[in-house]
């Protein structure tokens, strides 16, 4: 790969042992934090989708995610992802340790953290390490090589985000932000090693050391780290581990609620596949209706009927028909068959 040729002398699954020792030091423990990753749980719902898998608890990934990956950066990404049977490794920077700070920012700082990767960065993370044992795919390449990798990745991340993230991002952000402050809690009340040791079974402290029980071995020693500690939904009920380097140490845990879900009733299919407001909108299109008449109708604001009329029409479940000056939205064949009608 002319001009991008990187030393693999870096940490990084080499074997397969399965066991993960992180040392960390009094400054590192004492700067442990919890917060919520946005960009991570995007990349876990993009790997149920290029893999055709489905979360123990949430199902099917849904249309949305599937049709997102029609578009050329959701792929770029997707390529680079694990998947079962293959390598464990997903490149570090596609998922961004959280910054300090509002929440509300998170995830557009972990996009401008992607698209700021340096190119060489990115390319042994890609080439030399996820692509180790086997070609790398043409395109994926050929970013790399022309250094636009890192801007494409977090374009795909975004449009991914939207398609088929967004709708359903509060509700799976009210489980972890409890997870978060409960955590927290235990945290202020016992101390950090109580909750280090009470994250996963996977997962021990013990004299510094975090064990970590996973499918690839490793030992790192970090100084002065910020280790952040992420509840998750998407990865759930599995350790989601990232902490072979200290500006990216991220400790992924399955979310306490996440479980709790799966004794509630569930939604109704169309809606699990597609998003509750999406499902709403596509089932009110058996009439033709102005995006103006379904925000009135669904009490949305006017942009985002708009926003989910457009992704349910890039879909090809409803058809956008124009009657002089105004457009009106209905319900495709392919939106009559997954509604059942």
């Amino acid at each position: 790969m002319a001009g991008f040729r990187v030393a693999r002398a870096r940490g990084c699954p080499a074997s397969i042992r399965g066991v993960i020792h992180a040392h960390l030091d009094a400054e590192s423990v004492g700067r442990i934090r919890l917060a919520v990753s946005p960009a991570l749980e995007a990349v876990w719902w993009l790997r149920y989708a290029v893999t055709g898998g489905r979360h123990p608890v949430f199902g099917d990934p849904g249309a949305a995610a599937r049709w997102a990956l029609r578009h050329p950066d959701v792929r770029l990404v997707a390529q680079c992802l694990s998947v079962p049977g293959g390598p464990t490794y997903m490149p570090d920077l596609l998922t961004p340790k959280p910054a300090p700070g509002p929440a509300r920012r998170t995830l557009a700082e972990q996009l401008q953290a992607v698209a700021g990767t340096p190119p060489e960065e990115a390319a042994y993370q890609v080439c030399e390490v996820r692509f180790l044992d086997g070609p790398v795919p043409g395109d994926v390449l050929d970013a790399v090589q022309a250094g636009v990798f890192a801007a494409r990745a977090a374009n795909g991340l975004r449009q991914f985000w939207q398609d088929a993230v967004a709708d359903g991002w509060s509700g799976l952000k009210s489980v972890l932000d409890a997870d978060v402050a409960a955590r927290s809690g235990e945290m202020a009340t016992y101390g950090v090693g109580h909750v280090l040791r009470s994250l996963h079974p996977d997962i021990a402290w013990a004299d510094g050391r975090l064990t970590i029980r996973k499918d690839y071995d490793e030992t790192v020693h970090h100084r002065g780290a910020d280790v952040v500690l992420t509840p998750m939904a998407a990865s759930w009920p599995q350790v989601s581990v990232q902490v072979a380097e200290p500006g990216t140490a991220v400790l992924g845990y399955p979310a306490t609620g996440v479980g709790a879900a799966a004794d509630r009733p569930r939604r109704p299919a169309v809606a699990r596949l597609l998003g509750r407001s999406r499902a709403a909108l596509l089932g009110d299109l058996a009439a033709p209706r102005t995006t103006g008449e379904l925000a009135a109708r669904h009490r949305l604001a006017p942009a985002t009927v708009s926003y989910h009329l457009g992704v349910l029409h890039r879909s090809g479940l409803v058809l956008r028909e124009r009657d002089r000056q105004v457009v009106r939205y209905r319900r495709s064949a392919e939106g009559d068959a997954l509604l059942g009608d």
